[in-house]
C-alpha cells in the first residue's frame, strides 16, 4: 500500500520505519524536502521524501505533526477528498500536563471538521512513538484503540496497525476520539510524571479462557 506520511517526528518516523520492512511503499511529506539529513534518513528505511502534497497522494495518509501545526499540514495537503486520513494527534498543551480541548469534542473531530470530504480514523495517537517503533511485548499483542465513521476507511487503518503487531480494537465513530485523546494524557503523565518511562503500553487483557 502507497502510505503518506505528513511529518518526520519521533512516531511518523518508527510508523515509517515499521510499514516499509513489511512492504508498504512509504512517502514522508516535510516542509524542507531538500533537507539532506532527512534524506539520508529516509533513505535508510527505504522510503521516500517529498512535499506535504507529495505525501498526501498515498491511499492511506497519516498526520503525524503537533496539534499547533494541524491546520497550516492540512492546508499544504491539498484535495484530501475521499482520503484515508489517520490521525495520531493529540492536543497537549506546552509542557504535556494536560490537553487543550477535550469532552464535547476532540482533535479527530476538529481535524473532520477541517476536512470534511477526508474519512478520519483516530489511532496510533494511545502508546508512546517507542511503542510503535517496537511492537514486541511476547507472545501477545498491544491493543491499538481506533475509532472513525467510515468501515471500509476503519478497517483499512486497523489493518495497517496489525500489520505491525498491533491488536487493532474499535471503540466506535470518531466522537469517541473524546475517550482516546484523554487516554493517551495517561500514558503521557505515567511516561513522564510518575516514572514509568517508555516500556509499557495500555492495554487490553483479556482473562484466559478455561477448557471444561
Amino acid at each position: 500500500m502507497r502510505i503518506g506520511i505528513i511529518g518526520m517526528g519521533n512516531v511518523g518516523s518508527a510508523l515509517g520505519r515499521q510499514w516499509t520492512k513489511v512492504g508498504h511503499d512509504v512517502t514522508f511529506g516535510v516542509r524542507d524536502p531538500g533537507n539532506a539529513q532527512k534524506q539520508a534518513v529516509a533513505n535508510d528505511m527505504n522510503a521516500s521524501l517529498g512535499s506535504v502534497h507529495d505525501a498526501a497522494r498515498g491511499e492511506a495518509i497519516l498526520l503525524a505533526v503537533r496539534w499547533a501545526a494541524v491546520p497550516d499540514a492540512l492546508k499544504a495537503a491539498g484535495d484530501l477528498n475521499g482520503k484515508v486520513l489517520l490521525d495520531c494527534t493529540n492536543p497537549v498543551n506546552a509542557d504535556f500536563t494536560g490537553l487543550t480541548m477535550g469532552h464535547d469534542t476532540s482533535a479527530g473531530e476538529v481535524i473532520a471538521k477541517l476536512e470534511p470530504r477526508a474519512r478520519v480514523v483516530k489511532i496510533f495517537n494511545t502508546n508512546g512513538a517507542k511503542n510503535m517503533a517496537d511492537t514486541d511485548y511476547g507472545p501477545h499483542r498491544v491493543s491499538m484503540f481506533y475509532a472513525g465513521n467510515d468501515a471500509a476507511a476503519n478497517q483499512l487503518a486497523a489493518g495497517l496497525a496489525a500489520d505491525i503487531g498491533f491488536e487493532p480494537i474499535e471503540l466506535g465513530s470518531l466522537k469517541y476520539a473524546r475517550l482516546l485523546e484523554p487516554l493517551a494524557m495517561t500514558w503521557i503523565i505515567l511516561a513522564r510524571q510518575r516514572g514509568f518511562g517508555r516500556d509499557f503500553a495500555i492495554d487490553v487483557v483479556r482473562r484466559p479462557s478455561h477448557n471444561r
